[in-house]
């Protein structure tokens, strides 16, 4: 129902003050209802978990950690999604010590340097990564607390997650009171998160109570989860855009969190767990989109399903769920029938995939944010919103365009509850972009008529010719990325010897299979070429002049991708010539 009478719309929510309010709030109002649905073996059903039990579980860690002294202290948690995984997390940060989330898929050297870097003292790991976590331990000393959340280690320093529950269960039979009744100051680091960026080194931004909870409170003003929802957790919970905006905004207002078994799971898992909602990065969704037209060229339906879309789009008739269900009814089967929301985030999505998702009856908003805002900057709300944009900015956070140009554009800067207290130990890092209380968030943007903000791309990636216009790369990237015949490309500018300007370069990972299927298999690399050069100048027809891509590289492997799926860039939108 996407109408712009609900532009100045506001839910009614619940203020929290802390993440152990919101969670014994959310044990109070949804006491029996399921806050997990977790497969006990993988081709099993799913079991739910409720709120109540998710409290006890909460405090029976909490006080565990309290009764061996770890308040104040820093505990790491790896491994991949799973209940164990967000009980850890709270319990940690519910008695007022520090959390640190890692990537499972780092190597044990870059594990090992961020274990260093934090000062941690304990460590809860899964079985699945136990042999590189202790690998990464090694040459560590001070952390003597380690814990295995699943099954029973061969290494005799190793907790199990067993014992440790039952320990702090007794304990609190015993009247131990340490962790429930200590104070929570909101406004001190509670979370110490290593960001993924796609260039340069990680930085540990620290995080408060009132920063995630601020996040949450506010981001539920603009979407609300329909009861009895039921979320689909995809995205690794290290990060932070799946843990507040969905993991905790989802316990908050009382959904269901179903545990994803991987990636090439989701639509089965979707289906099992009767999911409403499912958050996302734009590769997770452009992976479905392009499943689904595949699908439907395959079949021959193609050309009725395009027809129907344009009608819906016509007619406002998406807006009828329960319709567009019937009319695309295998596209709904095949993700459950019950999906009411996908949620884009995490990096720059393709316009189009939001307007055919919108088309076939599935509602799909974006946001936007960082890691140093906990991480929700801007979001479109449920009933309204726009599929260009990023949506409006979030209620209680003030967003301006620092130094706009004559288009509006500038860097997006931003002020509000959820502004990160700094960068760990990296006062000139936290002095660059915080400023005056204002958060220098390095991406360039504008905004409309109507508040909706818009990212143009990131400052550091801009391409600057010689006439001094600017020219985005992202912007170039997504008409790229519809071209049947390139999977994966990078815009950038090379810097002429000769004429000292600069040309706009685009090097492309081919879509080989869908190239093989349509010229063959035995292509020359010039025939390659050629086909890619149709594909990039049919993007040039539709660009002003210094925007063209002049210069075409190809690539034979992939591009070198963050855990999020995010091409790791290099740093700078100009490069030297080769």
């Amino acid at each position: 129902m996407n109408s712009k009478k609900y532009k100045d719309v506001l839910y009614e929510v619940r203020e929290i003050t802390d993440l152990r309010d919101m969670i014994r709030s959310s044990a109070e109002l949804f006491s029996d209802d399921p806050a997990f649905l977790v497969k006990e073996v993988p081709a099993g059903e799913y079991v739910p978990i409720t709120y109540r039990t998710l409290k006890s579980d909460i405090d029976c860690l909490g006080t565990y950690f309290a009764k061996v002294g770890m308040k104040g202290k820093k505990i790491a948690v790896i491994g991949e999604n799973s209940y164990q995984w967000v009980v850890a997390y709270l319990a940690a940060v519910n008695g007022m010590s520090i959390a640190v989330p890692l990537d499972k898929e780092l190597p044990s050297h870059e594990i090992h340097n961020l274990l260093v870097r934090a000062e941690v003292d304990a460590i809860l790991f899964s079985a699945k990564v136990e042999d590189k976590t202790l690998d990464a331990l090694e040459g560590i000393s001070g952390v003597d607390l380690r814990i295995r959340m699943n099954g029973v280690s061969i290494d005799s320093d190793v907790k199990s997650w067993e014992t440790v529950m039952e320990e702090g269960r007794n304990a609190l039979l015993e009247g131990c009171r340490q962790f429930m009744d200590v104070e929570i100051d909101p406004d001190v680091m509670c979370a110490l998160l290593f960001t993924s960026g796609t260039t340069g080194n990680s930085k540990g931004v620290m995080l408060s109570h009132r920063n995630i909870a601020a996040n949450v409170y506010n981001m539920s003003k603009y979407v609300k989860i329909r009861r009895p929802g039921v979320g689909l957790s995809v995205l690794p919970m290290h990060h932070t855009y799946e843990l507040t905006c969905h993991v905790f905004t989802g316990l908050y207002q009382g959904m269901s969190i179903a545990i994803c078994q991987g990636l090439r799971y989701v639509q089965q898992n979707l289906k099992e767990s009767k999911a409403t909602v499912m958050v996302g990065v734009p590769a997770v969704f452009e992976m479905m989109h392009k499943k689904v037209w595949k699908q439907a060229e395959s079949s021959g339906s193609a050309g009725k399903m395009t027809f129907m879309m344009n009608l819906a789009r016509k007619t406002h008739m998406f807006n009828n769920i329960k319709r567009m269900r019937k009319i695309f009814e295998p596209i709904h089967s095949a993700i459950g029938n019950h999906m009411e929301l996908f949620i884009a985030g995490g990096a720059a999505i393709n316009p189009q995939v939001i307007r055919d998702y919108e088309a076939l009856g599935i509602p799909m908003i974006q946001g936007y944010g960082m890691t140093e805002n906990a991480p929700i900057i801007a979001v479109n709300r449920d009933y309204y919103s726009k599929a260009e944009s990023v949506g409006p900015p979030m209620p209680g956070t003030e967003v301006r365009i620092f130094e706009p140009d004559e288009e509006g554009v500038g860097e997006i800067i931003c002020k509000g509850p959820s502004v990160m207290l700094g960068y760990y130990k990296d006062p000139e890092a936290t002095a660059e972009v915080l400023k005056d209380g204002w958060l220098y968030t390095g991406d360039f943007g504008r905004f409309d008529e109507d508040g909706f903000l818009y990212i143009c791309g990131r400052k550091k990636n801009v391409i600057v010719t010689k006439n001094g216009k600017n020219i985005f790369p992202e912007e170039i990237e997504y008409l790229l990325l519809e071209q049947p015949y390139i999977e994966e490309v990078i815009v950038y500018g090379v810097l002429e010897k000769k004429s000292g300007d600069t040309v706009v370069t685009a090097e492309v990972y081919p879509n080989f299979d869908a190239i093989h299927e349509k010229f063959g298999a035995d292509l020359s690399q010039e025939q390659i070429h050629d086909i890619i050069k149709e594909n990039v100048e049919t993007v040039n027809d539709k660009m002003t002049n210094y925007k063209r891509v002049k210069r075409i590289k190809l690539r034979d492997i992939e591009f070198e991708k963050t855990t999020t799926r995010k091409i790791r860039r290099v740093k700078g939108g100009v490069r030297a010539e080769e």
